[in-house]
């Protein structure tokens, strides 16, 4: 599934496409995509057309496309978004206008940009887990910004319950390190869990404790506050390290909006790596089932203590 790095690639390269362009034209093919929509491919359809987008937003795994606020969409002046969520094989890809269609194409919005023209914003998704919806946007508690892109304090109520990014700004690492030391979950069920911190899956989850010395198996209440703090420093580490190499590509579903991979693969340490030795000890990773998904660590360097 993308991960916050692919995920933030994707919302980088749909921003200049998108922000002040005005939607000209909905098709769903697939009513499978939206699955979080309340209504049917008409309704959606029938909202968006002749609509401006005002921004292209991220919180951790979900996109958001705030649209300008009208008269008549019920919800004040925090108005509404299509809310997007990639699931295991989800693509946001621009088109140029009248492309032939997608090889898993769900739904297809043409817009119209001021400096760029034409352009077709296209939703593939093979394996139909992925979503697109229209939800009305609520305040942020904390009354900082929604999320990455967007200046205004509100997410898509959909979005409401993540938690913010590692590399949100408005992220509180003191009240990460007071929760992590709260709970007794292994502290990869912790890293993995979007309403404590949001945007980190399995990939960077395994990272992240390598770099940070840290079993994913170590209770989580029992890590000294100087060993959360570590290892949320490698988090951001790897975050921002995957984000430089445009996010992690195993296959071709996860791809930029250009439809190009990401190159993050070549600095993994131990996830994907069973039988390899570890680039610090030389000890061979091992790979054992959590979670319906499985961990990858170094046995020495990561020793449960």
């Amino acid at each position: 599934m993308p991960e916050l790095p692919e995920v933030e690639v994707v919302r980088a390269g749909l921003a200049p496409a998108v922000v002040g362009a005005r939607i000209a034209q909905v098709t769903v093919a697939d009513e499978r995509a939206l699955t979080r929509h309340v209504g049917d491919a008409a309704s959606f359809e029938g909202a968006l057309r002749g609509r401006a987008i005002t921004a292209a937003a991220r919180r951790g795994k979900f996109l958001w496309l705030p649209l300008e606020v009208t008269s008549n969409d019920g919800h004040g002046d925090l108005g509404e978004a299509i809310v997007g969520h990639l699931g295991m094989s989800g693509q946001l890809l621009l088109r140029a206008p009248g492309a032939a269609t997608e090889r898993h194409e769900r739904v297809r919005i043409d817009i119209e940009h001021p400096v760029h023209g034409e352009l077709a914003l296209v939703f593939a998704d093979q394996r139909t887990f992925g979503s697109l919806a229209i939800d009305h946007l609520v305040p942020s508690p904390d009354s900082a910004p929604g999320g990455w892109g967007t200046d205004a304090a509100a997410t898509p109520s959909q979005v409401a319950h993540i938690a913010r990014d590692a590399l949100d700004p408005a992220f509180s690492d003191a009240r990460f390190s007071r929760t992590v030391r709260a709970k007794r979950s292994a502290i990869k069920r912790v890293l993995l869990d979007q309403t404590v911190i949001s945007g980190v899956g399995n990939i960077y989850a395994d990272e992240a404790l390598w770099a940070a010395r840290v079993h994913p198996e170590a209770p989580a209440d029992l890590l000294p506050a100087r060993a959360v703090s570590r290892l949320l420093a490698e988090v951001r580490t790897v975050l921002q390290k995957a984000l430089a190499e445009g996010g992690t590509s195993f296959d071709a579903q996860y791809v930029n909006v250009n439809g190009q991979a990401g190159y993050f693969t070549r600095f993994l340490h131990s996830y994907g790596r069973e039988g390899q030795p570890c680039s610090r000890c030389g000890s061979l990773i091992v790979r054992k089932r959590f979670m319906n998904r499985s961990s990858y660590f170094c046995p020495r360097c990561q020793r449960r203590r």
